[in-house]
């Protein structure tokens, strides 16, 4: 029988294409009881990866940070997991919204104890709240539904009263002119806000995020120190990345 973490990116890849598969379909591809198939999505939804109708699993919207979960998963998991590594017990960080920014605050909760995250996102606040021992700081501002985000004037003056050593982030796009992007200006301004009461900003993305760039330019300067990123990232990237002085951390 296949791991449960094997069946989890099997089942996520077969929704990416599909959309919507019922249990049976998914019992005949997987290649094992229908029983355990149920077992596998209540804890897929559970997660927030996909929604449970009708004895079928679909994929959440990729409007919503649930359904952005999904795309990729194994990669941004991967990701999220050595970016742990850069985080001890007891460490004060701040995390910005975005998918893989969910998952490593979801792998923080399973292997460190006593952090203190400092978070614009209510979606991540929720999403480890029952598993953490962690104190959560939400930053306030205006509510973006989608995201699930707190953006505007008030994250900065929440932010200007905390100072961490480091700040991890995602990314939309890069480009060796405009460096990293966003597409949406509000949240590319909390993620700016935030990036000046750090020592030092880290970006979690896949390695596809290199191959095109969103409309809003990040303007973080020398603050973005090192990018961690699975090892599809084209070498004359990783090559400008080392030329700005940005330590590349490949999965």
């Amino acid at each position: 029988m296949r791991r449960k973490e094997d069946r989890t990116n099997q089942i996520l890849e077969l929704l990416v294409k599909e959309k919507k598969l019922d249990v049976a379909e998914l019992s005949a591809h997987l290649g094992v009881s229908q029983v355990t198939v149920r077992k596998d999505l209540d804890a897929m939804e559970a997660q927030g990866l996909i929604t449970r109708e009708h004895g079928s699993a679909v994929l959440s919207s990729t409007d919503d940070i649930k359904g952005r979960l999904a795309y990729h998963y194994e990669e941004k998991r991967r990701i999220a997991l050595r970016a742990a590594e850069l985080v001890k017990d007891g460490d004060t960080i701040m995390v910005e919204s975005g998918s893989c920014c969910a998952l490593l605050a979801a792998a923080l909760a399973e292997l460190r104890s006593g952090i203190t995250l400092i978070t614009n996102s209510a979606f991540i606040a929720d999403y480890i709240r029952r598993s953490s021992d962690f104190q959560i700081i939400l930053l306030g501002g205006i509510y973006q539904q989608d995201a699930q985000v707190m953006v505007g004037p008030m994250v900065r003056q929440c932010a200007e009263n905390f100072w961490v050593d480091r700040f991890f982030i995602g990314v939309d796009g890069w480009s060796e002119k405009t460096d990293f992007t966003n597409q949406d200006q509000m949240r590319a301004q909390a993620v700016r806000d935030m990036a000046r009461q750090a020592d030092r900003v880290i970006v979690l993305t896949e390695s596809e995020k290199f191959s095109r760039h969103g409309t809003v330019p990040l303007n973080l300067k020398d603050r973005v120190k090192t990018v961690i990123t699975d090892q599809k990232i084209a070498e004359q990237v990783t090559t400008a990345l080392a030329d700005r002085g940005i330590e590349v951390l490949t999965i």
